[in-house]
């Protein structure tokens, strides 16, 4: 058995795969592409579902890949136990109607025994109980004693998931020895003990299940294999502990060196040690393809992991942020295999500190509330408090329930879902007022060889034949004058909303009829959804009909889209490498552009942003667009944009030797059409995004007039002329501030008058001076101005004053030190005066005010105050 590495396990499998005729394919991003039934890609063929059901065609009938993975529904074991993790790797090889199981059991089998070295005679195959065929490949073809064999049920070596594709099941097992296992004679593979260790399951992907348990053969049958990256490093490196796997353990040693603890020296501890190791790893991965903190979907998960981790780096008594360096080690573990890291990693590292910290922040406040609220707990802790804490500090309800464990103290879970699911539905209907036609729940069930050619690089209006109408419940042959439907072409010039481009408009005619085409997007196998309503006369599937797009939309659109190109690369050179694109948005003459930045710009980098993007419109660079393979784009430094994906040839936009971008948008034939740049301010929207907002072309002339009318209505009210009008506004401004300070001195002399007044009709109770009077000339800052004075002068003073403007009443009462060393305290005294009048208030122990509703019971409220220095005065 060969000692080998993490890294060098991938290389060599992946390498072993391609000499048996197998495409190399990157690790798909965690975050699904086109693919709305998962949050996170979980498994090693989850970005290859499309091929499998035959959405898509692969690029090729065979492929490898080591897929990037991300489970957390056992988050609560990692770290508890040797097997448990969020992010792992799965190695797999597939064939999509190729080769099958003859050929999935012999070089799985020659990897094992022959690349990698495994023993033979601890190496236990098992198949499906009615799989007679692996069984014999197994035993007769690659040799493999009977007794090293098992036959498993349908729970282990059957695969299904409901109706559609399954099959039976292969999967490789390793012998760790009597002392990993439970101890029953009986003990084999399938066993739950750790002695026999599966690392390797091959899917024979063979019928069709009805949903009704009828299974009948695919007419294509498919290989899906996969194999767990750490598993087998575990059983090759000698180890039982995926935290002890070479890169892994790395990564484990530096959390140790930053908290000062040995790991195996205390239990407690190595749980901790385990849990932050696990959770960098993914957190690091997640941030690498995309996910940014937030409290929603994939954003939760990655927050939810971080804030994990941090709460465990304090149980070891690590208090400064310390998760972004780990990050540095976590990229120099992985870098050689996910480049992206390397490029991505002091993004990945702020990212990281930036959430750490505003961590630090909520966990403070959060805590303060939870140990209130545990002070006054007996045994099951408040379902609203947990709300309060999750909804109104960010404090995870997760937190909630690992720190209630540790005090074994329950959580009323039936009020806090409850909560949660009111907040639930509130989001529904607000949701629901939004409206929405419902395409997206359409069966579009085309033949999947017809593909929709996009005539629109080109041009702007061309022919086309109908291939479907569905209206918004089902597929129809025929639309009449005010039905809302989507139509499916051959050929069409609109372009399907895609990587921030919104969709154009336009229409679609014929000697029948017309449609208003309102929006345009894609079906997962590329062909475009007209989506809009007949305008006059009737369509039916098969009519020849034109496609015309809203051709000076459409240009407004180019001018943004080419524009957005341009502040992509302004703002690299200006702010630097680290910008990328974090998402977009591109309408007519109007561009809204999010990317990864930790700071607010300074006016002096926006300008020179806005300066460089239309210096290069100015120069009228001619924007070249080829189709290229993807590697030959990527070697000549072509950027990608976000939300775009790519195959094996990609279209490219060159703009001049500036700008170089992978792009399937529509552009401009030359920068100069842009007309021009003007950039409306930016903005943060999360952590370590910002948001640039700009209008290109006509809209900038628009703006510009519209900033011209204002400048001239403001001369005019000024009484000046645009020229002298910034002049003109400081002189105003600064006799606006020596009349403010005229009156404020007025406003002064009297409140200290009217305090004056006050203090010589008071009355004294209990050797307290007491003021209680009614105005009608005091505004409510002037009354705050009056109390103060009448403090000053009183120490002993208990006053409350009302003015009533209108049906308004305003109530203040101050007290003196000494009267609130006496027990009278402003904010309780004003909540007794208010409620007379059928209002409310508080404030601090020497001044609050309130307010009033019954004019008519003032003088009552007033003559309450005498008692209640009475019942409180010590």
């Amino acid at each position: 058995m060969r000692m080998m590495g993490l890294n060098e396990i991938r290389e060599a499998y992946l390498k072993f795969f391609e000499e048996k005729g197998h495409l190399r394919a990157e690790s798909a991003p965690l975050v699904p592409q086109s693919d709305a039934s998962l949050l996170l890609i979980n498994s090693g063929m989850a970005p290859l579902k499309p091929y499998f059901s035959g959405e898509v065609t692969p690029p090729a009938k065979r492929m490898t890949s080591c897929q990037k993975c991300i489970r957390t529904p056992d988050i609560e074991n990692v770290g508890k136990t040797s097997r448990h993790g969020t992010f792992f790797e799965m190695l797999g090889n597939f064939s999509f109607g190729d080769y099958f199981k003859k050929e999935a059991i012999a070089w799985a089998w020659e990897f094992c025994t022959q690349t990698v070295g495994l023993p033979v005679e601890r190496l236990y195959p098992s198949v499906y109980l009615e799989d007679d065929e692996a069984w014999d490949i197994w035993t007769k073809d690659i040799g493999v004693s009977e007794d090293h064999m098992v036959r498993l049920g349908k729970k282990d070596n059957f695969w299904e998931i409901g109706s559609g594709p399954c099959g039976p099941c292969s999967e490789i097992y390793y012998d760790r020895g009597e002392a990993s296992g439970c101890g029953d004679p009986g003990c084999a593979p399938g066993c739950d003990c750790d002695r026999y260790v599966e690392f390797w399951n091959l899917v024979f992907t063979q019928f069709n299940n009805d949903g009704c348990g009828n299974y009948t053969l695919l007419a294509q049958k498919n290989i899906d294999t996969g194999m767990g990256l750490e598993r087998l490093a575990c059983i090759l490196q000698g180890v039982d502990n995926l935290f002890e796997v070479d890169t892994i353990r790395r990564v484990l040693q530096r959390v140790c060196e930053i908290a000062g603890v040995t790991y195996k020296a205390n239990e407690r501890q190595d749980v901790s040690v385990r849990v932050i190791t696990d959770h960098i790893r993914s957190t690091t991965m997640l941030i690498s393809d995309g996910v940014l903190p937030s409290n929603e979907g994939r954003g939760y998960v990655l927050r939810r992991l971080l804030r994990r981790a941090a709460r465990h780096g304090r149980l070891l008594g690590v208090k400064e942020p310390f998760l972004h360096d780990l990050c540095t080690t976590v990229v120099e573990e992985s870098g050689s295999a996910y480049p992206a890291l390397m490029a991505k990693k002091d993004f990945i590292c702020r990212v990281v500190r930036l959430e750490e910290e505003r961590f630090g922040q909520t966990v403070e406040a959060g805590l303060r509330l939870f140990g209130e609220a545990m002070a006054k707990t007996m045994s099951v802790f408040s379902g609203e408090t947990a709300f309060k804490l999750y909804d109104t500090f960010g404090f995870p309800i997760d937190l909630t329930l690992e720190l209630l464990e540790e005090q074994n103290v329950e959580l009323d879970r039936a009020e806090f879902d409850a909560l949660m699911q009111m907040q639930r539905s509130r989001a529904r209907e607000a949701r629901a007022a939004l409206g929405d036609f419902g395409w997206q729940s359409l069966n579009l069930a085309l033949d999947r060889d017809l593909q929709t050619t996009f005539t629109g690089y080109e041009q702007m209006s061309s022919t086309g034949t109908i291939w479907a109408i569905h209206d918004n419940t089902a597929s129809v042959k025929l639309i009449e004058e005010g039905q809302e439907a989507v139509l499916v072409l051959d050929a069409t010039p609109f372009y399907a909303e895609s990587g921030g481009q919104v969709a154009d408009t336009g229409v679609i005619f014929s000697d029948t009829g017309s449609f208003a085409v309102k929006d345009v997007q894609k079906s997962k196998d590329g062909k475009i959804l007209h989506i809009g309503f007949v305008e006059t006369g009737v369509f039916e599937q098969g009519d020849s009909v034109t496609a015309q797009v809203d051709a000076e939309r459409r240009r407004a659109i180019m001018r943004a889209h080419s524009a957005a190109h341009l502040l992509q690369k302004a703002l690299r050179d200006t702010l630097g490498g680290h910008i990328e694109q974090a998402g977009s948005l591109v309408e007519p003459d109007r561009v809204r552009f999010d990317f990864t930045h930790f700071s607010a710009l300074s006016s002096e980098e926006l300008e020179t942003v806005g300066r460089e993007v239309n210096d290069h419109v100015l120069m009228g660079l001619p924007v070249l667009v080829r189709e290229m393979p993807l590697d030959k784009a990527r070697e000549e430094g072509a950027v990608a944009l976000f939300g775009e994906k790519y195959g094996s040839v990609v279209r490219t936009v060159k703009m001049g030797d500036y700008s170089f971008e992978l792009c399937g948008g529509t552009h401009l034939d030359n920068t100069a059409k842009v007309g021009s740049f003007w950039l409306l301010g930016e903005s943060s929207v999360a952590a370590g995004v910002r948001r640039i907002e700009a209008r290109v072309g006509k809209a900038v002339l628009e703006h510009a007039q519209y900033q011209a009318r204002m400048l001239q209505m403001a001369a005019v009210a000024l009484k000046a002329t645009p020229n002298d009008l910034v002049e003109r506004a400081e002189r105003v401004i600064d006799e606006l501030r020596g009349m403010q300070r005229t009156i404020s001195g007025f406003m002064q002399r009297q409140s200290n008058e009217i305090a004056e007044r006050l203090l010589f009709s008071s009355r004294t109770i209990e050797g307290l001076k007491v003021v209680t009077a009614a105005r009608d000339d005091l505004e409510p800052e002037q009354m705050r101005t009056m109390a103060v004075a009448m403090a000053e002068r009183a120490p002993e003073l208990v006053g409350v004053v009302a003015t009533t403007q209108g049906d308004k009443i305003t109530f203040l009462a101050v007290c003196g030190k000494d009267a609130i060393a006496r027990g009278i305290k402003a904010g309780e005294l004003i909540r007794e005066v208010t409620k007379i009048c059928g209002g409310s208030g508080g404030g601090k122990p020497d001044l609050a005010m309130g307010g009033g509703k019954d004019a008519m019971l003032v003088d009552n409220a007033l003559a309450t105050v005498d008692d209640f220095i009475l019942s409180r005065v010590k």
